[in-house]
C-alpha cells in the first residue's frame, strides 16, 4: 500500500498543487495560506473536523467555486479546464442522480457526456451490486443509489476522484464493500483518490497519504507512513522531555502523550508509534501545532517545517 523510503524520495507528478490558496465567505475564511501537493496515484485521505476546510477544498478541485488568494491546479491544469473537467470526478453526500431516471438512463447520460466513458466498467459496478438496470433512481436504497453515482464516476475513468463523504449514509459492511471496489478500479486505472471522512479507522486501511485540515489551514500532509514514524506516543511512565508535545490524553497512569521527533534523527524506537487515528485527534485537539509537511507534499512557496 506504501512506498519504501526509497521511494518516497523519487519525484512524481502532481494530482493536485496548491500555493497560498485561500477561500474567503461573509462569515470568515473556510481554507486560508494553503500550500501543499498531492502526487498521482496516491490514495489520499483528507480529514479534519466540521467546519475545518475540507469541503471547500475539495469544492474549488472541483471548480465548484472559486479561490479568493492562491492558486490551486490539477495535474498542472486549472479546475475549469477542458483538461481538469475530463479527467475529474467528484461526488459528494448530496449524489447529481435523477430519481425519475431508470439505472440503464443515468449510464447512458454519463456515456454522452464523458468522452473517456467505458460502458463495461460501469456496468460492472451496477451489477455486482445486484441492481437493475431497469430500476428507477428513486426506488432504491441508499447503498444501491450510492453504488449507481460510483458507477458514473468510475465509468468515467477519471485521472483523479474527489469524495466528500458519499458512503457517510451506509452500513459498515456497505461502506467496506465501496471502498474495496474504489481501490481496485483505482489501481486498475492508475487514478489519484481524495476520500473526506470522519471515519479516520476505515481511511487507515485504504489510504496511503494524509492531508489533515483544521482552522482552514493545512496540518499534516504527506505519506501515512512517513508521517506517524515521525511521532511516538509516550506512556505515564516515561518522559517527553526533548520532544515537541502535540497533545496529551488521559489523566495518571492512563495518560499517552503524542510527540513529534526531531527532523533527520532517528525515532526512538523503545516507544510505541501512533496509530492513524491517534494521529489525526492528536493534530486535531492542537489547531495551532506547526504545520508538517513531507518532502512529497511540499511546494516551492512552502515555509511549513518538512519530514
Amino acid at each position: 500500500m506504501t512506498d519504501s523510503a526509497t521511494n518516497h524520495k523519487v519525484p512524481h507528478p502532481s494530482a493536485i498543487e496548491t500555493v497560498g490558496l485561500g477561500k474567503r465567505y461573509r462569515r470568515g475564511w473556510a481554507l486560508r495560506d494553503s500550500s501543499f501537493r498531492l502526487p498521482a496515484g496516491r490514495m489520499c485521505a483528507l480529514v479534519g473536523p466540521n467546519g475545518a476546510g475540507k469541503t471547500t477544498l475539495l469544492s474549488l478541485a472541483a471548480d465548484l467555486v472559486e479561490p479568493t488568494t492562491g492558486t490551486i491546479r490539477l495535474a498542472g491544469h486549472h479546475p475549469g479546464s477542458r483538461e481538469a473537467r475530463h479527467g475529474t470526478a467528484f461526488l459528494s453526500q448530496r449524489k447529481a442522480l435523477y430519481p425519475r431516471f431508470r439505472v440503464r438512463e443515468i449510464l447512458r447520460m454519463g456515456q454522452e457526456l464523458n468522452p473517456t466513458w467505458n460502458q463495461d466498467t460501469a456496468e460492472a459496478v451496477v451489477e455486482a451490486g445486484g441492481i437493475p438496470m431497469d430500476a428507477r433512481v428513486g426506488t432504491l436504497s441508499g447503498g444501491q443509489s450510492t453504488r449507481v453515482a460510483f458507477a458514473l464516476a468510475l465509468g468515467k475513468r477519471p485521472r483523479l476522484m474527489l469524495l466528500d463523504e458519499p458512503m457517510a449514509d451506509l452500513d459498515p459492511l456497505v461502506r467496506h464493500q465501496m471502498t474495496d471496489l474504489l481501490r481496485a478500479e483505482a489501481r486498475r486505472n492508475g487514478s489519484t483518490v481524495v476520500m473526506s471522512s470522519h471515519l479516520v479507522s476505515e481511511l487507515s486501511t485504504a489510504c496511503d497519504y494524509l492531508v489533515l485540515v483544521n482552522n482552514g489551514q493545512v496540518r499534516l500532509a504527506g505519506e501515512v507512513d512517513l508521517l506517524l514514524d515521525r511521532h511516538r506516543q509516550i506512556t505515564a511512565a516515561a518522559t517527553a522531555d526533548g520532544y515537541d508535545v502535540i497533545a496529551t490524553t488521559g489523566q495518571g497512569a492512563e495518560r499517552m502523550t503524542l510527540v513529534r521527533t526531531d527532523e533527520g534523527s532517528p525515532a526512538d524506537e523503545t516507544l510505541r508509534a501512533p496509530t492513524l487515528e491517534e494521529l489525526v485527534l492528536g493534530y486535531l485537539g492542537a489547531p495551532d501545532t506547526v504545520p508538517l509537511i513531507t518532502p512529497s507534499a511540499r511546494v516551492a512557496a512552502e515555509s511549513e517545517v518538512s519530514a
